[in-house]
């Protein structure tokens, strides 16, 4: 089984360098684009069985348009929702204290979001569920950034710094297995 995951195309707080975790906002013009080559390259690609996106609208729209392309068909599931960044959302990334909060796994982000240990849980469970009912299936999961860097963990080992400072841009694509290595695509 493979699992492919996907960052949703860009929005305006992306490219703003914003904090962007439960606003619910659509794609801008370049994550649309985003989205339609992403699509493309899935269509070229031939082995994805089925899509599961996170419920919110950039991750939908991103989703749908690779669905329309391919035909391939998409779930929902609110697991891949993004973190709930509390009151750092819609702050610059480089708002005082959101790098330091961001890896302190028991600290609610924000005093008031979900801490680090919340969002593992319920993205390890998705995954854990996810290769537990689609074990023939290839899989492309459609997500978010911080929810992207926990499907990193669940197949690869990070130490502290490297979580930090690990990143996925819009609309890239990184294969997984089940026996949790990575594929280089």
């Amino acid at each position: 089984m493979y699992i492919y995951s996907t960052r949703h195309g860009q929005t305006d707080f992306n490219r703003d360098e914003l904090i962007l975790g439960t606003t619910d906002i659509e794609l801008n013009s370049t994550g649309i684009r985003q989205a339609a080559e992403l699509a493309e390259r899935i269509d070229g690609m031939d082995c994805i069985d089925l899509i599961i996106a996170s419920p919110m609208k950039r991750a939908m729209k991103t989703a749908m348009t690779v669905s329309e392309r391919t035909g391939i068909p998409v779930f929902y599931d609110d697991r891949l929702r993004e973190w709930d960044y509390g009151w750092f959302e819609g702050k610059s990334r480089f708002t005082d204290g959101f790098a330091e909060n961001k890896i302190n796994y028991g600290m609610r982000m924000g005093v008031d979001g979900e801490s680090l240990l919340q969002l593992s849980h319920r993205v390890y469970s998705m995954l854990d569920d996810v290769i537990q009912n689609y074990s023939d299936k290839n899989v492309l999961l459609v997500s978010h950034g911080g929810v992207c860097r926990i499907i990193e963990t669940y197949f690869n080992d990070m130490t502290t710094e490297e979580f930090s400072g690990w990143f996925m841009e819009n609309c890239e694509i990184i294969c997984y297995t089940t026996d949790r290595r990575e594929v280089k695509l």
